[in-house]
């Protein structure tokens, strides 16, 4: 039996205080944090690494106790509310359990996607990570060829690491994207073993090639956008709603994935391209922003879609993964598979349109005036609000939404990188009206999502501004 009693000692190595980021790469951590909200993150981490399973329930749905956590004190927030939605969400969590043996690399492979064996994974991972550090476990556990094919499996029993890591809507990239930037071996361990248990749909390919050394695949010139506007006029890629949301994927996949494939392939990474990896990672981000943000506006409104949240909006561990993995370590797949993940989700949503043009001239840039701010020598009365990320944050700190803190987090730190990208930056792309795009999208894809689930006020109980919280949507986009 793999046992789940873990030492203080050993709780001390695996959850100590969180590192700074490693560059500007890296998310930044807002001002506000207190030894007693430290305190509080380490109880949290600590108590939920030996309390409960990473599935909260028999679906296979994904904890968010340690995200939320995290997230909350990255940008500041006090102990007390870290505590607070820690009893909240500790109410639906799964209670930990012994599997039934432990992992060695001898049957690693034998026992993936079983959940009775995530403890055991997470032994497994403690051992391999002090020993090896996190660089050098995820070149080995998971972008190696080793564990994503091997020689006389077929599709079902292929061990797929990196699609593991990006499949259930991204959260193992998700979590072990936490425990790479926060410095956290615990967290990222957790995130290992969760990729280890996560389901690989059989019908999603990386090609072998990807993770061959000598393979070095040309830059063709090929933006983002452009694969993106032309999925857009393909008709064949409209499609009817799944009955069970759950199986959207897979349908997708078995209705269009050479199609999909054919298309996304279109979009290459040539490491041999100086800061070709930032380029990229930029794209990505760019993408992700553009298909939950303008994919989801209509001028009658805004739909913060869940699935396009999570498979587009959820994008933080992108650079925290690009900042810390030496680029000798971080293959062609990554990226490429990122991509490959991500586009089925966007056709299985409904494809929405991306009208950039009605986006960019209609929504807003103005958070609304929840108090009347003081007058000041250089204030104005159209600018009442200095920075209008700060009621953003300070409204996902409380707000009982949990996915919120996350996604409010990552597009003020896209906006950090992004946000001066003028008006015609991507005017050579072949997406419609793309050269109206500036670095705003991701301050106004911000506004949208917080006037969607409801603005929360600062400090205290969380009272929302004339509604009730609501969750993100999940209409979807058909016709």
């Amino acid at each position: 039996m793999s046992s789940i009693v873990t030492t203080h000692q050993k709780l001390d190595e695996l959850f100590p205080a969180p590192s700074h980021p490693h560059s500007l790469l890296s998310p930044q951590r807002l001002p506000g944090s207190t030894p007693e909200s430290l305190a509080a993150l380490q109880n949290v981490l600590r108590d939920n690494h030996q309390r409960y399973h990473i599935f909260w329930n028999d679906t296979r749905f994904h904890s968010h106790v340690t995200h939320r956590a995290l997230a909350i004190y990255a940008l500041g927030g006090p102990a007390t509310i870290i505590r607070d939605y820690n009893e909240r969400d500790g109410q639906t969590q799964r209670p930990a359990f012994e599997s039934p043996e432990p992992i060695t690399e001898e049957n690693f492979v034998d026992h993936l996607e079983d959940e009775n064996y995530y403890q055991a994974y997470v032994t497994f991972f403690s051992k391999q990570v002090a020993e090896k550090g996190a660089a050098r476990t995820l070149e080995e556990f998971v972008f190696s060829e080793k564990y994503n094919f091997q020689e006389g499996r077929d599709a079902n029993t292929q061990p797929k690491m990196l699609v593991r890591l990006m499949d259930g809507v991204l959260h193992p990239m998700i979590h072990v994207g936490y425990g790479v930037e926060f410095g956290l071996k615990g967290i990222l361990v957790e995130g290992l073993a969760l990729t280890a248990a996560q389901l690989a749909y059989p019908e999603a390919p990386l090609p072998p090639f990807y993770f061959a050394p000598s393979t070095v695949r040309k830059a063709n010139g090929v933006h983002a956008f452009d694969v993106v506007a032309r999925m857009l006029k393909d008709k064949r890629l409209k499609r009817k709603p799944s009955e069970d949301n759950t199986k959207q994927f897979g349908d997708t996949l078995n209705e269009h994935a050479s199609t999909i494939y054919n298309y996304v392939e279109q979009w290459t990474v040539d490491l041999n391209q100086p800061r070709e990896i930032e380029r990229k990672m930029e794209e990505a981000i760019w993408l992700s922003s553009l298909i939950y943000g303008v994919g989801g506006w209509r001028p009658s409104g805004f739909q913060a879609d869940f699935y396009l949240y999570h498979a587009y909006g959820d994008l933080e561990p992108l650079p925290p993964f690009v900042d810390c993995i030496p680029l000798t370590m971080f293959p062609n797949s990554s990226l490429a598979c990122l991509f490959h993940h991500r586009s089925p989700y966007w056709v299985a949503r409904g494809q929405p349109p991306l009208n950039v043009k009605s986006f960019m001239t209609t929504t807003s840039i103005d958070p609304p005036v929840i108090t009347s701010p003081p007058k000041a020598p250089l204030s104005t009365e159209t600018t009442p609000i200095p920075n209008p990320f700060l009621p953003i944050l300070q409204s996902a700190i409380t707000h009982p939404n949990s996915h919120l803190t996350k996604i409010q987090r990552a597009f003020a730190h896209f906006d950090m990188l992004y946000g001066t990208r003028p008006t015609g930056y991507f005017k050579n792309t072949g997406l419609e009206d793309a050269e109206l795009l500036d670095g705003s999208l991701f301050l106004r894809t911000a506004l949208l999502t917080a006037d969607y689930v409801g603005w929360v006020r600062e400090g205290g109980v969380p009272k929302l501004l004339g509604k009730e919280p609501k969750l993100f949507s999940f209409e979807g986009f058909y016709e």
